[in-house]
């Protein structure tokens, strides 16, 4: 057994039994069962899960909303409610954790064991310092520490994590730091107590690309400075790829395929992974046929009928698979999954196209008119949306402008799909508000179906948003729970002066379209999966036929798997009804699948617009190669040589945004550059222009190169 290292991140550990040998087993899970009581009967929520973890080792935990990824993490920390019955083993070092009191399991968590939540902001006390939180962390696992040599080992971790200031800072608040740094705050303390076992739910889910790669290099840096073995629970398959050493898929609370990342991306066995694989779009491949999709949706657990939960979403199923549910068995070493028909999946090599039908999508007949003759739908020139920054609770004075959008040109012609791209608060929704608004902006123009819109009057917008509609991000949020779906797509037909039998019609054909059933339309939000209720939006979108639709991050609270039906949809109702799009997200990958062109924000400008596969394959703009880099890919031998380039700080104020160039505080190159060309970055913004005549790429930096990132 080795001890514990000296090294500065773990002096004030405390002495316990450890076994941190590489390739020594940390923690043990066997046939683990945990059922929660309900009115429909008993939820199992996990149904015979067993691994084995190993010191310095990263496992993930994979599989669909309801899979049993998260029940499972607060199985092992000992934080589930009361009447949870958990079965089955869980043992850390040898010593069994189950049945222990939570006393007893309080004094494991925090130092043998540490978790980081998904949101930080959530599991930190908005009434305590960062400082006094992570030194109540160390204190507790440590009596004989000193106040001040706690405090002195919280500003040592901040540090460590890549907090800046971190005398300064360990003194803040949580919500004094931005999403990234208190996901940084949150790893700081979990690693506090140099623990054997870092559990980490879902990180990343809710930051930014750039800040997602800056946490994930952190949470690679902590195991190094600790050696502790981590498990990866996400849904994100290139955090997967290029995190983790083995995989766990998890279906309906019981693991279907198990081994090495290699094994899950290069030979998986079990359809249900293949389907996942098969459903990601990439980064590195553009659109060149649709997405695989997994029809239907997982089963309740409540209830589950006999045989393969999956049979009934799988092509391959056959009788055998409806009776008995198969056990995992083995592939080759390491490597096992739960299929009654694995050996023929193996055997043959087969690959998503073999499994799953790969819908036709319709293509437009303008996708094969020239861009340049076709007609342009949107059109914003210099356009600005500033807001006054006022201070006084009484006696209001304007101190200050928020440039939220600070002048930007782009345009979208008939049936074209712009992606609209950047971290939060680059302007992106602003942008989007200013165009549904209908109403004229701080300064510049917008044009909609060549119609200056501050030129409009109020009869004249209300007939314009029969061909301008939105859908938005979280699609429960955004349909009425005490509205039958019939009445909620029905709404905007009987505003703009349908008759009872055309919308009655109507609202069937849009049923149809989105593919829902006619039988749907009398039941309730409520009642649909995310994936039902994205479709439901799009169909209430479509209602009055429009032309032009805004897509406000549509697929992003969405799994993987329902994610691709509904990218299919979006990619297919665009050919037949001959739509165009502006589609914002965060995931550039989707972006990459979905858009023709592609415009990049930063602090409310563009600073790189052009065809998508030229500004992907070809980027100039030293963010946008920062963006693109941040991507994970879902190739382990990809993601495995490519390198990050990793951006300093967090997005500026648009309050108080840096002169010249708005990049420069966090640009990659600004200080390789001479005194000279740093003093033009400073002084001089950059105008967004075209350096190769007659290609469709323009960016906005004085010294932009072309620079490969994939």
């Amino acid at each position: 057994m080795s001890t514990a290292s000296t090294n500065p991140a773990t002096t004030a550990a405390p002495a316990r039994k450890r076994r941190t040998a590489a390739g020594d087993v940390v923690l043990e899970v066997k046939d683990l069962h945990v059922t929660f009581p309900s009115e429909a009967g008993p939820v199992r929520a996990v149904r015979g899960l067993s691994f084995d973890l190993r010191a310095g080792e990263t496992m993930a935990i994979v599989g669909e909303s309801g899979s049993g990824k998260s029940v499972t993490s607060l199985a092992i920390m000992g934080l589930l409610a009361k009447g949870a019955r958990v079965e089955g083993s869980i043992k850390l070092h040898g010593d069994e954790l189950l049945g222990r009191s939570d006393e007893e399991m309080s004094r494991t968590r925090g130092q043998a064991l540490s978790m980081v939540f998904q949101d930080p902001l959530s599991a930190l006390t908005p009434v305590y310092t960062i400082g006094d939180q992570i030194v109540e962390a160390i204190q507790i696992h440590n009596k004989g520490t000193s106040k001040e040599a706690a405090w002195q080992r919280a500003i040592e971790l901040l540090d460590l994590v890549g907090i800046p200031n971190p005398e300064q800072r360990v003194k803040s608040f949580p919500f004094e730091f931005s999403g990234g740094m208190r996901q940084r705050a949150m790893i700081a303390m979990a690693i506090a107590n140099d623990p054997d076992v870092i559990i980490a739910d879902e990180p990343t889910t809710a930051l930014d690309v750039t800040i997602q790669a800056q946490v994930l290099e952190v949470l690679k840096k902590a195991q190094q400075e600790t050696g502790a073995a981590i498990i990866m629970i996400t849904h994100d398959l290139g955090v997967v790829a290029g995190m983790s050493d083995r995989v766990t898929v998890m279906y309906a609370g019981r693991p279907v395929e198990q081994g090495t990342v290699d094994d899950i991306f290069y030979r998986p066995a079990m359809p249900y992974t293949i389907g996942l694989l098969g459903s990601v779009p990439r980064l590195d491949q553009g659109n060149q046929e649709a997405l695989a999709t997994l029809e239907g949706n997982p089963p309740s657990v409540v209830n589950l009928p006999p045989g393969c939960p999956f049979a009934p979403r799988c092509p391959l199923a056959i009788e055998a698979c409806r009776t008995a549910e198969p056990d995992l068995e083995r592939v080759d070493s390491g490597h096992a999954a739960a299929c009654v028909r694995v050996d023929e999946v193996v055997s043959q090599g087969m690959t998503y196209a073999d499994i799953f039908p790969v819908p036709d999508l319709t293509r437009s007949q303008l996708a094969e008119v020239p861009r340049e003759e076709r007609e342009t739908v949107l059109e914003l020139n210099d356009m600005k949306k500033h807001y006054p920054l006022m201070k006084g609770a009484i006696y209001r004075r304007r101190v200050g402008t928020v440039f939220a959008v600070d002048g930007i040109d782009l345009d979208v012609r008939e049936g074209e799909t712009l992606g609209l791209v950047g971290e939060s608060g680059c302007g992106k929704s602003t942008t989007l508000l200013e165009v549904l608004n209908l109403a004229a902006p701080t300064g510049g123009s917008i044009e909609v179906f060549g119609k200056d819109t501050s030129k409009l009057d109020r009869k004249e917008k209300f007939t314009m948003r029969r061909d301008l509609q939105v859908v938005f991000q979280d699609p429960m949020a955004s349909l009425d729970p005490r509205m039958p779906i019939f009445d909620i797509i029905a709404e905007p037909l009987g505003v703009h002066g349908f008759s009872k039998d055309e919308i009655e019609k109507r609202v069937m054909e849009l049923l149809k379209l989105v593919g829902l059933e006619e039988g749907h339309a009398d039941r309730y939000p409520q009642h649909f999966s995310g994936g039902q209720r994205q479709r439901i939006g799009i169909a209430r979108a479509l209602a009055l036929s429009p032309r032009l639709i805004v897509l406000d991050e549509p697929v992003s609270a969405l799994d993987v798997s329902i994610q691709a039906g509904v990218i299919n949809l979006l990619e297919d109702l665009q050919g037949q009804l001959g739509l165009s799009y502006v589609f914002v997200a965060h995931d550039l990958a989707v972006i990459r699948h979905i858009a023709d062109r592609v415009a990049v924000m930063y602090l409310g400008k563009i600073v790189e617009i052009g065809d998508v596969d030229e500004v992907y394959e070809r980027p100039r703009h030293p963010y946008t190669q920062a963006l693109l880099s941040a991507i994970p890919i879902p190739d382990p031998k990809t993601e495995r040589s490519r390198k990050r380039i990793l951006l300093t700080g967090d997005l500026p104020s648009p309050a108080d945004p840096p002169s010249g160039c708005k990049f420069r505080t966090r640009c990659q190159k600004f200080p390789l550059l001479s005194e000279g060309e740093q003093r033009k970055c400073i002084e001089e913004p950059p105008e967004l222009i075209g350096k190769v005549p007659g290609e469709d790429h323009a960016d906005a930096c004085h010294y932009s190169e072309v620079v490969s990132v994939m």
